[in-house]
Formats: C-alpha cells, structure tokens, sequence
C-alpha cells in the first residue's frame, strides 16, 4: 500500500494527460490541500507515443466538440420544424370547428 509522505492518506491512482506523459498512471495523494506526486505506476512511454497520443487526443476533443455542436444544431431545427405543424394543426382545427 502506497501512503503520501506528507499527510499518510493511502495514495490513489491517477492519470497523467501532460504532453510530457500523456495517459501515465502515477500514484498522488487523494487530499485536496495535500495534491501531491508520489510516484509513477506506469513505466516510461517510448518517444513515438509520447508525440503521438497528444494530437490523438486533440483530435478526439475536436470531434467530440463537432458532435456537441452539431446537436444542438439538430435541437434548433428540431424546434423550426415542429413549430410550422402545430400553427397548421391549429389553424386546420380552427378552420373546421
């Protein structure tokens, strides 16, 4: 069992997205006022990786942003077409009544 030096909380393990470590496991302390670095559960990442899964993730975050984007985009049209049908609903049982 891995304890923090500082405080002795039982360490927990967290996830490095640094581009110097992008993905690397790594143990910290879990309190807040404490957030310290203990030591790395991962070994090194080779250099390919290291170059490689940064712009991996900014591409996943680009399309994740699309996709964001483009519901909303289908939301709004969403509201435009349902909006026509109900004044014409209306205006046919206004017509007939």
């Amino acid at each position: 069992m891995v304890k923090c030096p500082r405080c002795h909380s039982v360490a927990v393990i967290k996830t490095s997205w640094t581009n110097r470590n992008p993905g690397r496991r790594f143990y910290g302390c879990p309190q807040m006022d404490c957030n310290r670095f203990i030591d790395w559960l991962d070994p090194e990442m080779c250099q390919r990786s290291v170059v490689i899964i940064p712009g991996l993730l900014r591409s996943l975050n680009n399309h994740q942003a699309m996709v964001q984007d483009l519901e909303q985009e289908r939301s709004r049209l969403k509201k435009y077409l349902i909006v026509p049908w109900v004044l014409f609903v209306v205006s046919v049982i206004f017509i007939l009544a």
